[in-house]
């Protein structure tokens, strides 16, 4: 007799070759991660991954604190496109910087709904943020520090939310808008095979 119960649960327990399983259960969440990604411990953050041989790629969890607004469900957050300017929001306010003649720019990039594996659902956010920084840093007017602005850095954003345990979930990835393409299949599995769970009281 078919279970589907059964086989839900083994969809979400499947782990690609080359990747292995993060598990949280006391927080109550879990993803895969490449093989070679290796922990970073002073990170600040729920868990921080590091591609060993590209610094720019990495991945960390955030959670909500339990404390602070209680999330039943991501309609909290509005649609996926809702959703996703709270989160370039967010984005932007983290990067910002007291240096001057620095100027930030993003958009996002693609916000969609989805299903996993484990029957919940989930938010996928691509965002694209761009920093500039002026060659005229000593420059006492704004227009002055405009007129030099070069391409720091372009960086691409993934970010999966889920709620679970009255908590609003973040894995997030991110990587240079360059490499991008080459690292686009790795990051999508990555940010697909997160999986919020409830925690048993």
């Amino acid at each position: 007799m078919y279970d589907w119960r059964l086989e839900r649960e083994r969809a979400a327990q499947t782990v690609p070759s080359g990747y292995r399983q993060y598990v949280d259960k006391l927080d109550g969440y879990s993803f895969n991660i490449p093989g070679d990604w290796a922990a970073v411990t002073s990170s600040g953050n729920d868990v921080f991954f590091r591609n060993i041989f590209n610094v720019n790629e990495n991945v960390f969890v955030g959670l909500s604190s339990p404390s602070s607004k209680k999330y039943d469900s991501l309609s909290v957050l509005g649609d996926p496109d809702k959703a996703a300017k709270q989160i370039l929001k967010q984005c932007l306010d983290e990067l910002g910087t007291t240096r001057l003649g620095v100027k930030r720019e993003g958009e996002v990039v693609t916000a969609s709904r989805r299903t996993g594996p484990d029957g919940r659902e989930y938010y996928d956010v691509q965002l694209r943020v761009k920093s500039f920084a002026s060659r005229n840093q000593l420059a006492v007017y704004q227009r002055k520090l405009d007129s030099g602005l070069q391409l720091e850095w372009d960086r691409r954003y993934i970010t999966t939310l889920g709620v679970a345990n009255n908590q609003l979930y973040q894995l997030r990835l991110q990587t240079a808008t360059k490499q991008y393409d080459k690292s686009e299949g790795m990051l999508l599995d990555i940010a697909h095979s997160f999986q919020c769970t409830e925690v048993e009281k």
